[in-house]
């Protein structure tokens, strides 16, 4: 049989490689610079751009796209060549995905300092940013479908099955939640509003998670766990079974991260019910992995990188188990809204990303530059460092979270919150942070010993740019497959349609009833659009990132509405464009803050949070009393609102700065009269106009009488 000649292109390979590591000491450093924050709030140093606010969705963009992002990259283009025995389809399209993703990453890591930001978790970067990840996706699966095309082993090898479902998947997720009308260059409003892009939001922000962060990384264990440990893969069927439950289960379960909302009864069911089928495939995943060690555990012992692999999968087993436990609504009720989300995540992010793409970094690297690894001590070192540093990330975390939610709902025998005053959760679990913080400096003190390391091997070698390789030519079928899913895998275009449905069957269920059916966001008359001041001061809470702290989403439980007031209706939101009812509380919860406190107490509270809440880890918002209030795009804001449904008059839009002024005017008036002198145009009274008007469409008393919460 003759054999054809080509070459596998490794310098494309080691490009990934190199902006893996890069980027991923910098997203590190930013989210140990973001720890620390939340211990001490002044190592912002008084800079608008580097606010807590600001600066953690540069933290989670840097490490989901950047690091993990260009891992991913480098590990599928080194193992797609391979397992297809092919070069990749061209190399022009190879270097333009490489440089256009490094651009998108920065445009990213410049814009969103500067508060241009959509607010939506994990996609907070705005439309033009968004259009350039739409063509470099493209650019990515043009390579890779016409690698499979030409390739020159018949059947696709489990690690393409995931690489495609990844594509497809991705692609969805991406142009579904990007929706939005665009107001200039760099300010756009989301299409759906309130409980539809809450919907659209979590259904994007969950699979993004199991899309981008594990199947691709599920891919890449099938290909580099058995190279590793030189086994085969434990079961073929196993891997049949594992992807394509997966790829079908996963993609409901988005609305667990929306339990206790305002949204759809049937539909938080739902993501519940499939959140604990979700166990079965995922662990299915992990058992396949740890079992292709069997025979190789000796090694274990000896290799750092076998070390690696082994927590990964352990962690992603842990993380795995633990999404379904948390969607379970007496586990959500008390750990939603906690630190226990962030371990959670982080447990994923650091054990299973991090590790995988460390131990492939390892293995990898010295194959291509054709040498030994530079040390195997110092990657076993890297190895207990890491480990260390994920225990003191997580288990405070993990404390942190059990004291914050025992402490919000615990009365007293007279049965008042014992607790009325956010801030003394924050400050009981303030050493827990200071903890996380250490764990995160271990961590990422461990990545830049693997950069010295893998630096050292990189010079002892030399880059195999163009590694020589030989195979027979793709040869007609001459056999009948006895099984189907053998004949499956000959055809790549069926493949990539079969997993497209398979897809998109949860979210087409969840979403159409969600969007046409009137009665699951049943309208409140008393509800009406926001002023145009309201509307600015809005748009000033989205650009410092509030949302990444405060939530605006009372659950209906008793603690819940003892302490903030009447619990949230999905009617409330039908003008939120986008909905802002945020994951985490850092802060205390602000959908019925408005009317609360006089406009002095939010005046002093955004100058320096101490003046109302002695010992707040709220940064301070000087630059919001100097800076003048931007109205050059106020029209076009209203406008965009009109069309997206919010019923503004023309008359109201015509007449919209001069009531912008009226409004502001009232505001610094009453401050005046307070010994309080602010220009009515300035950044400050368009906030303060935002703040007061939450929650006071609907005008119901608190279930106490006292003051049962201060900011933090």
């Amino acid at each position: 049989m003759q054999l054809e000649q080509f070459n596998y292109d490794n310098k494309i390979v080691r490009n990934f490689g190199i902006a893996t590591i890069i980027w991923g000491i910098v997203g590190m450093s930013i989210g140990l610079l973001v720890a620390t924050q939340l211990v001490w709030p002044a190592m912002n140093f008084g800079i608008q751009f580097s606010t807590f606010g600001r600066i953690r969705p540069v933290h989670t963009n840097a490490i989901i796209f950047a690091f993990v992002g260009n891992a991913i990259f480098m590990g599928v283009y080194y193992s797609l060549q391979r397992v297809l025995r092919a070069r990749m389809f061209s190399d022009a399209l190879s270097k333009i995905h490489f440089w256009g993703w490094q651009l998108v990453i920065v445009a990213s890591a410049i814009t969103l300092p500067l508060g241009l930001t959509t607010s939506h978790e994990y996609a907070e970067m705005e439309w033009p940013i968004d259009l350039g990840i739409t063509i470099i996706w493209v650019v990515f699966g043009i390579n890779m479908f016409g690698t499979i095309i030409k390739r020159r082993e018949r059947h696709m090898y489990v690690a393409v099955w995931f690489y495609i479902a990844t594509f497809v998947t991705v692609a969805v997720l991406h142009i579904v939640n990007s929706v939005q009308l665009p107001v200039s260059g760099w300010k756009s409003y989301y299409v759906y509003s309130g409980v539809q892009d809450a919907l659209v939001q979590w259904w994007y922000g969950h699979n993004a998670v199991a899309f981008f962060l594990t199947t691709p990384f599920l891919g890449m264990m099938y290909y580099f766990l058995p190279k590793m440990a030189n086994r085969p893969v434990y079961s073929y069927k196993l891997s049949i079974l594992h992807f394509w439950s997966l790829i079908f289960i996963y993609i409901w379960a988005g609305p667990h991260h929306l339990l206790y909302t305002a949204l759809p009864g049937w539909v938080q069911s739902l993501g519940v019910a499939f959140s604990i089928m979700l166990i079965a495939p995922s662990w299915g995943g992990m058992i396949n992995g740890l079992l292709t060690l069997r025979g190789a555990w000796d090694k274990v012992r000896t290799e750092p990188i076998l070390k690696f692999m082994v927590v990964a999968l352990t962690c992603y087993g842990m993380a795995t188990f633990e999404g379904p436990m948390l969607s379970l609504k007496q586990v959500n009720a008390i750990a939603h809204f906690t630190d226990w989300i962030v371990a959670h995540v982080h447990v994923g992010a650091l054990g299973w990303n991090g590790f995988m793409t460390f131990a492939i970094l390892y293995w990898l690297i010295p194959r291509i530059y054709k040498t030994e690894l530079y040390s195997k001590k110092l990657a076993s070192v890297h190895f207990w460092i890491g480990t260390l540093g994920i225990l003191f990330y997580a288990i405070p975390m993990y404390w942190a979270a059990v004291v914050q939610g025992l402490m919000w709902k615990e009365f007293t025998p007279e049965g008042v919150l014992k607790y009325p005053n956010f801030l003394a959760t924050t400050l009981e679990i303030i050493p827990m942070h200071m903890m996380r913080a250490v764990g995160g400096a271990l961590y990422l003190s461990g990545a830049i010993l693997m950069t010295f390391n893998l630096v050292k091997t990189m010079r002892q070698g030399k880059l195999l740019a163009d590694e020589p390789a030989q195979a027979p030519a793709l040869l007609p079928v001459t056999t009948n497959e006895q099984s189907k899913h053998r004949r499956l895998e000959r055809k790549p275009v069926m493949f990539m349609v079969l997993a497209l449905i398979a897809i998109l069957i949860g979210g087409i269920v969840e979403m159409i009833p969600t969007f046409t059916i009137s009665s699951n966001i049943p309208t409140i008359a008393s509800v009406k659009p926001y002023t145009a001041l309201e509307l600015q001061g809005r748009d000033l809470y989205i650009r410092e990132g509030c949302v990444n702290c405060h939530t605006q989403s009372i659950r209906p439980f008793r603690s819940e509405t003892a302490r903030y007031g009447e619990y949230s209706k999905a009617g409330e939101y039908v003008y939120d464009h986008p909905f802002l009812w945020g994951s985490k509380r850092t802060g205390p919860d602000l959908h019925r803050i408005g009317g609360k406190y006089p406009n002095k107490w939010h005046f002093d509270h955004l100058l320096d949070p101490t003046i109302t809440s002695p010992g707040s880890i709220m940064p301070t918002y000087p630059w919001l009393i100097d800076q003048e209030l931007d109205n050059s795009l106020l029209t076009a804001k209203l406008e965009a609102m009109k069309k997206l449904g919010v019923p503004y008059t023309d008359q109201q839009i015509d007449q919209a700065q001069s009531a912008l002024d009226k409004q502001a005017q009232e505001i610094a008036a009453d401050l005046k009269k307070n010994q309080v002198n602010v220009l009515p145009n300035r950044e400050i009274i368009a906030m303060i106009a935002y703040l007061q008007r939450l929650g006071t469409d609907i005008k119901a008393e608190p279930k106490v009488a006292e003051k049962v919460d201060e900011l933090n």
